[in-house]
């Protein structure tokens, strides 16, 4: 931190320029979260900023490991025009953390899938530690606070889809000791339009056993309802949105919002607008309306950004969330509840998950179950 204290400069003679300091990447891009205001008469959108510098946005699907992997060479401190996302627009966005998705290519399975995971896996680490002034790894709620308590952006690995582990829970356990802390429930045998096997039963009682968070977008309606049935442990819905309001698939009806939210889960709203609509207004709509039908405590926000999908006006990369925040304070919503939808129903769900996991470690032994002896 010595660094942050050095002398500035305010004035140079006439040849001095070659012994100013040159600034660290801290002294360019500070800590601690900052957004200037770009209008100062815009009342909603100055709050929006101080509400969000207390509660940060804790964002359900990054793509971003996708994206880089196609890059020879980036710099996520220094700012990156190829992507998305990097610090700079993270902190003006006042992001605090990230789910990073685990991009697993379309028809891979088995062996392949599982080396697809790892080398995900690999990525994001190698990532977060050649960027230790914006990045932090982070697998619970308290590391995850301790990233935004200094200053930097905790990336929590996951989801992954359910192909990678290969239908193997000691495969599970492997991915979760290197860090993945989310599951997607679809593509696999286990987890169909019947529901979960009693395998796939046997994988979500081994994913509380971890503290590994069962992902539900996209998941068929009766694996939604039998896992909400078998989970100790709140889930997620990392990408999902209103189909009342918008007839996408990966949508919850309104029903399967109701159970989502009486089992302590989060719908978290995708910024896109195939899933949500083309304007910031749409986007705020889908968050009214999941508040509304399954409480304050079942919202959350996923910026699903470096996905390759197209996002709404005003919306277009991580900085923007206090263009959102701010069209929600105009709907007059309440502080506390836009703290529960950045911050704090997330945070929630992760506390659920690692005292789930607690307990149940507790009681339970890894499990042995194999597909061949359950649904074989």
């Amino acid at each position: 931190m010595a660094d942050l204290q050095d002398d500035l400069h305010t004035s140079t003679e006439a040849g001095e320029l070659d012994d100013l300091p040159v600034p660290s990447r801290a002294e360019v891009f500070p800590p601690e979260p900052y957004a200037p205001v770009s209008d100062p008469d815009d009342e909603p959108l100055a709050r929006a900023h101080a509400v969000l510098a207390a509660h940060p946005v804790a964002d359900g699907c990054s793509g971003l490991s996708r994206a880089l992997g196609r890059l020879p060479w980036y710099d996520l401190e220094l700012g990156e025009c190829s992507v998305d996302t990097d610090v700079p627009r993270l902190r003006e966005g006042h992001v605090g953390a990230l789910f990073w998705s685990l991009h697993l290519p379309d028809a891979v399975v088995g062996d392949r899938a599982v080396g697809a995971a790892l080398e995900q896996l690999d990525l994001v680490d190698s990532v977060v530690r050649t960027h230790p002034e914006g990045l932090r790894l982070a697998y619970d709620a308290g590391q995850t606070t301790d990233a935004r308590n200094c200053g930097r952006v905790a990336v929590v690995p996951g989801p992954a889809g359910a192909a990678a582990l290969g239908d193997s829970l000691g495969v599970l356990r492997s991915l979760h000791a290197l860090g993945l802390r989310a599951l997607t429930l679809t593509g696999v045998s286990w987890a169909g339009e019947a529901g979960l096997t009693r395998f796939g039963e046997e994988v979500v009682r081994e994913m509380n056993r971890l503290g590994v968070i069962a992902d539900l977008s996209g998941a068929c309606a009766e694996t939604v309802r039998r896992t909400l049935a078998v989970s100790k442990a709140p889930v997620l819905c990392t990408r999902s949105a209103a189909r009342a309001l918008r007839p996408h698939p990966a949508n919850l009806p309104d029903d399967l919002l109701i159970e989502l939210g009486a089992a302590g889960g989060v719908c978290m709203v995708p910024l896109t607008a195939e899933q949500t609509g083309p304007t910031v207004r749409d986007v705020a709509d889908h968050l009214d309306h999941v508040r509304t039908v399954a409480g304050p405590e079942c919202v959350g926000l996923s910026g699903t950004y470096d996905t390759g999908t197209a996002h709404p006006l005003e919306l277009g990369d991580p900085s923007c969330y206090p263009r959102l925040v701010a069209e929600l304070l105009r709907r007059d919503w309440a502080e506390p509840d836009v703290a529960l939808l950045t911050w704090g129903n997330i945070q929630r769900v992760l506390r659920g998950a690692a005292f789930t996991a607690r307990a149940a470690q507790q009681r339970r032994e890894p499990s042995r179950a194999t597909i061949a002896g359950l649904d074989g």
